[in-house]
């Protein structure tokens, strides 16, 4: 029996090994093993001979290596410490010694050194939060693009376009912040243990300047978090609720007491950006923030909901509840829904609903 068990755990550990370091999926943990796939990474970045590049979650240096050949300098952030020693081990003694800096820590945590471009195969637990804080870290430092490699899912919500599927809250945020490129589709089989699902490799490159001020970013989050609760109901349904009434009454008369409210607040949004292009550019057609606008949108899939809209829109042409409606109609939303709506549809979305007084937050 004893022989049997040793047989079985040296079997289950075989193939999650590296230079004797054995890795922990749970930890999301995968190493790319495939080298043509890793030159291919280093290539669609586009680094320069002078670029310092990020890169998250190096592991035991197989992407690290190419990037020391193609930059001026590494900045490796590593979370555990089995593999910042192997990493420094690895390249000990060589020329590349004094081009890599390695960062023990949790890279959500750590506060990040000035870089050109981040490339990094991450562990898919952290996608949401870290794809926002380098788009957080581009309004105080401009660095030029970012190519990760995402779970596949996760990658198509960033690209989505309206009208899709996977369209929503995540992919209008990130939109609004950068433009997207899906460059490349990655089988479970390149890496070292293998995930359970495929991976994409995505580009992202911070707008300059954004389409709205970043004073206005906390409101504009308001908004889509309304917009994407029901995000298959029009748009009149969802604001004709009595809790979300409440809620922008509030603001409204918070504001009101504190002199902040501005009759035609049109000063708050640029609106000849809406001449630009905002929309993404994706060369080929995840969970977090949206995994419960998802869980919400199950019982709504392919359900005719005119009735229930109409209901709501039946509604007192005064008061505040005729003031919120009333723009919707104006402007010709009462009946769109979230889900088709562009990037720039929200934002005129926005503006307009500042200028008739309606905010997100009741403070600035």
């Amino acid at each position: 029996m004893a022989g049997g068990k040793i047989r079985k755990e040296k079997q289950k550990g075989s193939n999650h090994f590296q230079g004797g370091i054995p890795f922990h999926k749970s930890k999301g943990q995968h190493i790319l093993k495939n080298p043509m796939l890793v030159e291919s990474i280093v290539q669609k970045a586009g680094i320069k001979p002078t670029d310092i590049i990020l890169e998250i979650g190096p592991g035991t240096g197989n992407l690290t290596k190419k990037l020391l050949e193609a930059g001026k300098k590494v900045i490796a952030v590593e979370l555990d410490p089995r593999m910042v020693l192997e990493l420094k081990r690895r390249f000990q003694g060589t020329p590349f010694s004094t081009r890599l800096e390695v960062i023990q820590g949790d890279v959500l945590k750590c506060e990040l050194p000035f870089f050109d471009i981040c490339v990094a195969n991450i562990p898919y637990q952290i996608s949401s939060p870290l794809v926002f804080k380098l788009l957080d870290i581009n309004q105080k430092q401009n660095f030029r693009c970012a190519i990760i490699m995402f779970q596949r899912e996760f990658a198509m919500r960033l690209v989505a376009q309206p009208g899709d599927k996977l369209y929503c809250r995540l992919a209008v945020n990130t939109q609004l912040l950068a433009r997207v490129f899906h460059l490349l589709k990655v089988g479970k089989n390149n890496f070292r243990p293998p995930p359970k699902v495929d991976s994409s490799v995505v580009r992202i490159e911070p707008r300059r300047p954004l389409p709205i001020p970043v004073g206005k970013l906390k409101e504009w989050n308001g908004l889509l978090s309304l917009c994407f609760s029901r995000k298959n109901k029009t748009l009149g349904s969802i604001f004709g609720q009595k809790k979300v009434l409440e809620m922008l009454e509030k603001n409204y008369r918070t504001l009101e007491s504190l002199g902040q409210l501005k009759d035609n607040d049109s000063e708050i949004i640029d609106m000849s950006i809406l001449n630009e292009d905002v929309s993404m550019d994706v060369v080929e057609n995840g969970k977090a923030d949206d995994e419960e606008d998802d869980q919400m949108e199950v019982e709504e899939e392919g359900e005719d909901d005119a009735d229930s809209d109409n209901n709501e829109m039946q509604i007192n042409d005064s008061g505040f509840k005729g003031k919120v409606i009333g723009v919707l109609k104006q402007y010709d939303y009462a009946d769109k829904r979230s889900s088709k709506l562009t990037q720039n549809e929200f934002i005129h979305l926005l503006s307009v609903f500042n200028q008739a007084g309606i905010h997100f937050t009741s403070t600035k």
